[in-house]
């Protein structure tokens, strides 16, 4: 094992921080993701428990990102510079908020609890005595979110830092002083939990979590905790199954998680229903929205109590067998030696192929590995430009994604003449830059092509979309007359809304989207539209819509004012 931690010069220095501000929340979520960033591979490396499935630091880091991600929305918001600028109340609420819907694995999930537990306490106050409430309240909760909490986890190590700090006093004091007690306990947990000291390795959730804490040290102290050295039993690599863990082992063979919405009393039901059907049960959240996580044989039924529990989404089943990288053979040209390069290229496995509109839209689906083409307003692209943007991908099978209901019969055309060529084509029928998005973010090479084409489809098809554009002369429409200047709002393809504010506009069509349900919001703007009208409706989701995230990318020049996508 490596050495016990040298305790901190507890004496404060003028320069540390007492309380703990909305501006000393944000250093600390940004410090903590940074942290578990370095950290990630080496963590992932100690992951022997629950599952040795080698992505514990990778889950700890996506769940803090999360967490930095919704801390930052909070102060970046329109309005967050003025009298209505974030408070310590505002600033760990979001944190809190943005790891339970981020929340991964087992530990990210308990993470996203713990501060969860930290930010009700907090909101009453800011100072080192309310810390050390917080980090209590914080170990009590993520504690009872456990279904069978073990001893040697990162539940031990949380326990463990509030117990360091429980006398209160100074915020760097205190900060210091549940540091000192994480990493003390963290040093123990090989001999609490058997399958660690097998490994010889400490608790990888635990490790993170004195990741966090570290973090939190700098951010009020201005130092940085000595770095913890490594496990001795560390391995360069995701590590193997333990006996009873995963693949190879007795344990349940997948992980399911998913956000639920739902009332407590439901939730209580489930928590003992899911427990029947595997373990590693976590189910953290309160006020309607949870998120859940279990380890089961049997994911589909897992699913399913979620579904007579309330309302779950963004679900998640990784199988444990599949979290393995797969060897990638070395390409065959099967061409004989002396062959010119440029003769022996074969066509690649598949290609996507899409129509968008706008520069910076073209060039973000360009960096995701798509072909494209650009339409121009006015000056849709032709079968023949189509037809070469197929040829341009050189693969043997595409998948072409048209992105305009005006463009069917062309995209049809151009499919044709390809797959007389020899070149098999799939066209997924999207309507709009969104649905095309969508598809592209499912698009995985590795399936069959016609899974992948399935899956694709899928995903375009559950985005609904909407595009704002202004009118350039008085004419009639589905929602009534409008004037030339007008900000028209076209919901599928029709006009819905009729306004004269295009922000104002934009709200009014994501209400009327969201009314029928959504998870994920996807803004396109163009150039030359009001300065932060993303800005604000993100924060117009956010405030409005308990689980749904958005997404904005930036269109450029050429391109509507504002595209949505509600998935």
């Amino acid at each position: 094992m490596s050495r016990a931690p040298q305790p901190f010069d507890h004496t404060v220095r003028s320069d540390e921080r007492l309380l703990l501000d909305a501006g000393t929340v944000r250093a600390w979520s940004a410090r903590t993701a940074e942290a578990l960033g370095r950290e990630r591979a080496a963590i992932d490396a100690i992951n022997v428990y629950p599952v040795a499935d080698g992505d514990t630091g990778t889950n700890l880091y996506l769940t803090a990102d999360a967490a930095h991600r919704a801390v930052e929305a909070v102060f970046t918001a329109p309005g967050a510079a003025g009298t209505s600028a974030p408070d310590t109340t505002d600033a760990v609420r979001a944190m809190a908020h943005g790891a339970l819907l981020g929340a991964r694995g087992n530990s990210g999930t308990i993470l996203s609890q713990l501060l969860r537990g930290m930010a009700a306490v907090l909101a009453e106050g800011a100072d080192g005595d309310h810390l050390a409430r917080a980090l209590a309240a914080a170990a009590a909760s993520a504690r009872a979110a456990v279904a069978h909490p073990e001893e040697g986890t990162i539940l031990t190590v949380a326990a463990a830092a509030a117990a360091g700090c429980a006398d209160g006093g100074t915020l760097p004091d205190v900060v210091r002083r549940a540091y000192d007690g994480a990493r003390t306990a963290l040093e123990a947990t090989p001999g609490q939990l058997a399958v660690l000291g097998r490994a010889g390795v400490v608790d990888a959730g635990g490790q993170g979590l004195v990741a966090v804490l570290g973090a939190l040290v700098e951010t009020v102290t201005g130092r940085a905790p000595e770095a913890l050295p490594p496990s001795p039993g560390v391995r360069p690599g995701p590590a193997g199954p333990e006996e009873g863990c995963g693949p190879g082992g007795d344990g349940p063979g997948y992980e399911v998680l998913y956000l639920l919405e739902a009332e407590e009393a439901a939730v209580d039901l489930l928590r003992a229903r899911l427990d029947a059907l595997g373990d590693s049960l976590v189910v953290v959240g309160g006020d309607g929205l949870w998120n859940v996580h279990v380890h089961v044989d049997d994911a589909g039924a897992a699913v399913e109590a979620g579904i007579e529990a309330g309302r779950p989404h963004r679900i998640r089943i990784t199988h444990f067998a599949s979290t393995a990288p797969a060897a990638v053979p070395a390409p065959a040209t099967g061409a004989p030696a002396g062959t010119p390069a440029h003769a022996r290229e074969e066509r690649a496995p598949r290609a996507v192929v899409a129509v968008l509109p706008g520069e910076g839209l073209a060039g973000l689906c360009a960096e995701a590995g798509a072909t494209t083409v650009q339409a121009r307003p006015g000056e849709p692209p032709a079968g023949d430009e189509l037809l070469a943007a197929v040829r341009r991908a050189h693969a043997r099978e595409v998948v072409l994604l048209p992105n305009d209901t005006d463009l069917r019969a062309a995209a049809a055309a151009a499919a044709e003449r390809a797959r007389a060529e020899g070149i098999r084509v799939a066209l997924i029928p999207t309507r709009a830059a969104v649905q095309g998005i969508a598809a592209l973010a499912v698009h995985e090479p590795e399936r069959s092509f016609d899974e992948d084409v399935v899956a694709m489809t899928a995903a375009a098809g559950a985005t609904r979309y909407a595009e704002l554009a202004v009118a350039e002369r008085q004419s009639f429409t589905s929602a009534g007359v409008c004037q030339a200047g007008d900000v028209l709002g076209l919901i599928e393809g029709d006009v819905a809304v009729i306004g004269e504010d295009l922000t104002d506009t934009a709200r009014t069509v994501l209400d009327r989207m969201l009314q029928a349900g959504g998870e994920l919001v996807t803004l396109v703007v163009a150039d030359g539209t009001p300065p932060g009208l993303a800005d604000t409706l993100e924060a117009h989701v956010r405030r409005g819509y308990l689980a749904v995230d958005t997404v904005t990318y930036h269109a450029g020049a050429g391109a509507p004012p504002l595209l949505i996508g509600v998935e």
